[in-house]
């Protein structure tokens, strides 16, 4: 699709959750390498090995740790112009019958309650920018097309189905933010597995691309590899 870019982010602000590893850490280098100030998130901060971002403290299941991180971007730099909901866990597979209600209950705050909760913080910086943007990390275990919600990871698809519906839902609301959901792909992180045939470098690509977004591109859809995919 051909769509309009900032070639440069420099002067622009973005939050990156989970960006202590796999595709966050690696979204945050490229971000860095576009001369975008990037601050870091991740629930232990000094696990961050990106030197030239600003490491913050964020849980995205702990609504405190969310308002600071938000006032402190706001006292330090007075704007946000990216969000990268990226922090997620993939919780246990099996029968919804056999899973715990802990397990349950973390997957749907950390993939979707979580970045709902910071998007509605992080409001308060992005609309005061013109064509901010939003890129939810999401999945296609979450889509409805194609085979459907993924059954076997019954909390993580739904919770991914979720994110995706919020994307949608939130680009109706806001129509001056552009808000995007990205499926990266099977990737080799902790969570994707050594055996993943991609590389956090391809994973990151079309996040990082959406990123880049400038006002009067689409919103409110859902993308693999910059191709537009169904829900």
């Amino acid at each position: 699709m051909d769509v309009d870019h900032h070639e440069s982010l420099s002067g622009q602000v973005a939050l990156v959750t989970g960006a202590n590893r796999g595709i966050g850490a690696e979204i945050t280098k490229q971000l860095i390498e576009l001369d975008a100030t990037v601050y870091a998130a991740a629930r232990t901060p000094e696990d961050v090995e990106t030197s030239r971002s600003r490491t913050v403290r964020l849980d995205v299941t702990d609504e405190a740790t969310i308002r600071t991180a938000i006032e402190t971007i706001s006292e330090e730099r007075g704007r946000l112009d990216i969000l990268i909901n990226n922090a997620g866990v993939y919780g246990e597979t099996g029968k919804l019958g056999t899973l715990p209600t802990d397990d349950i209950d973390t997957t749907l705050r950390t993939n979707l309650h979580g970045p709902m909760i910071l998007t509605r913080h992080a409001l308060t910086l992005l609309a005061e920018q013109s064509g901010a943007r939003i890129v939810n990390v999401s999945s296609g275990s979450g889509q409805f097309s194609g085979g459907g919600i993924d059954a076997g990871h019954l909390p993580y698809g739904v919770s991914k189905a979720g994110l995706n519906a919020f994307t949608n839902s939130l680009a109706s609301q806001y129509p001056g933010l552009l808000v995007n959901a990205v499926c990266p792909g099977w990737v080799r992180t902790e969570m994707g597995g050594s055996g993943a045939p991609r590389s956090v470098e391809k994973g990151a690509e079309t996040p990082v691309w959406l990123a880049r977004f400038r006002s009067g591109n689409p919103s409110g859809r859902l993308w693999r590899d910059k191709r537009l995919i169904e829900w």
